[in-house]
């Protein structure tokens, strides 16, 4: 498997419920002491309009919006082609985002 970065959208398998759709993947790859999993956030179009939905328009995405309360680990395996990447100005949007979330202060 190619190794993916922080900032890429790939698709992927999120079971039969989920399906397959767009992720953003937050993490960096796992290193060889470290379990096989992604953290990332899908992409979805079913939008409902809250504040943890981040639209960011991409060609190579559908509209809709990254749904920042739906963060999940996945197993690399599950992971099934790059599609794109975010700029580093789109990718500190989702950051900040995650923060306020989170309700964290950002690391100096």
């Amino acid at each position: 498997m190619a190794k993916f970065k922080p900032g890429e959208v790939w698709q992927v398998d999120l079971g039969l419920a989920a399906k397959i759709r767009p992720c953003l993947i937050l993490s960096d790859y796992p290193r060889d002491n470290e379990l096989a999993l992604v953290v990332m956030v899908p992409h979805t179009t079913a939008l409902r309009g809250n504040r943890w939905e981040l639209s960011i328009p991409k060609t190579f995405l559908k509209p809709g919006a990254f749904h920042l309360q739906q963060i999940q680990s996945v197993s690399l395996a599950r992971l099934e082609r790059k599609l794109g990447s975010l700029t580093t100005g789109e990718f500190l949007s989702v950051k900040a985002s995650l923060t306020h979330l989170f309700e964290l202060i950002p690391f100096t």
